[in-house]
């Protein structure tokens, strides 16, 4: 995997994020959702499920980007439009500073399953056409 700036992240899904250090999503040019997505909140709840799991932010500095984050949220669920992924692993390093790696997982293609204003729930499947993974979503999550 190759480490990426979140910016080059987006850009690989020809999205473009409002802020180039903490953008946790964005609207493609092809329609889709992007979403910055932390590695440590992924899991699987069925065979050939990946689920991401997480909560709008709190953080009054980051009051902007929670609100477009909600806002994209809302359309792809509303609009059953295909998420793409960001992963972001964030690492302390021995001397106790923080650092972040940035990569995409292209082959895998997500959709918001649950949505309630503040926590939400991203189902995602390997990928064969967009149309088809779409297709496995729908049939392998219920609409909560």
């Amino acid at each position: 995997m190759v480490n990426l700036k979140l910016v080059e992240a987006f850009a690989r899904y020809g999205a473009t994020p409002s802020h180039r250090l903490h953008s946790l999503s964005a609207m493609a040019a092809d329609g889709a959702m992007v979403l910055g997505c932390s590695a440590a909140r992924f899991h699987h709840p069925s065979p050939g499920v990946l689920r991401y799991e997480d909560t709008l932010p709190e953080d009054p500095e980051r009051a902007s980007e929670s609100a477009a984050l909600g806002e994209h949220l809302t359309m792809a669920r509303g609009e059953n439009l295909p998420v793409r992924m960001i992963v972001i692993v964030e690492k302390v390093l021995p001397e106790g500073k923080t650092t972040r790696e940035v990569h995409i997982r292209a082959d895998l293609i997500g959709k918001v399953v649950q949505f309630d204003g503040h926590r939400y729930v991203v189902d995602f499947v390997r990928s064969g056409s967009p149309q088809e993974a779409m297709r496995n979503l729908n049939s392998k999550t219920p609409r909560r």
